[in-house]
């Protein structure tokens, strides 16, 4: 019945919203460095139904784990959750693309295609996730600002404004997470000894997608 729901909420800026054709992720994306604890700090996406489902939500702690020669990483995001610190974790899969990964989402029948459109690393990222809903075709989309500490600078928040205009989002509904105290995943599993460090070419460059119609 949830998914039922989603679906009907979605599908009301299914015509006023469509897919760009091209998409470019984060040039020379270095996956290695794009590992490790960030912070969803702010949101915005076509989707009625998810802006509702997200407004005053606590800002989300994420811990991002891969192990070389693995072609997928994990994601353990942790939120407070009717007083209680909850954990989930996502398995997303590497693609042939350099910064664009997949997951599906079961309860909703949803393929999702994450893009790193923009990361320092070090600071701050830019996220957009496509979603298809199966078998409708419905098409969502999701823009997320990660940030390696809960704290948010001005010139960061207008940066990503203009990624969310940029794929036709109103900017004026981005939804700014809430802090509400320390609520982290675990920290990382140390990888055995055993397992070589493959490192991540450096000659990476610049991909683009092209959606399905």
């Amino acid at each position: 019945m949830q998914s039922m729901v989603y679906l009907v909420f979605c599908m009301l800026l299914g015509l006023a919203w469509t897919f760009q054709s091209v998409i470019l992720t984060q040039e020379n994306f270095d996956l290695e460095r794009f590992m490790g604890r960030w912070y969803e700090v702010a949101v915005v996406s076509t989707c009625p139904y998810y802006m509702q489902r997200k407004k005053g939500s606590p800002v989300v702690a994420l811990e991002l784990k891969h192990f070389p020669k693995e072609d997928s990483f994990t994601v353990t995001a942790a939120t407070f959750r009717n007083g209680s610190c909850k954990e989930t974790s996502t398995v997303y899969s590497l693609t042939n693309i350099s910064g664009r990964f997949f997951h599906h989402v079961s309860r909703l029948g949803a393929d999702v295609d994450s893009f790193v459109v923009h990361t320092n690393y070090d600071q701050h990222t830019m996220i957009l996730q496509l979603s298809t809903e199966k078998p409708s075709g419905n098409k969502t989309a999701i823009v997320k600002l990660y940030s390696r500490t809960t704290d948010m600078t001005h010139p960061v928040l207008d940066s990503f404004k203009t990624l969310v205009r940029k794929h036709g989002i109103n900017d004026d509904v981005i939804i700014i997470n809430q802090q509400e105290g320390e609520c982290a995943p675990a920290a990382p599993v140390t990888e055995p000894s055993t397992r070589p460090q493959i490192p991540v070419p450096s000659s990476m460059t610049t991909h683009l997608y092209e959606s399905e119609k």
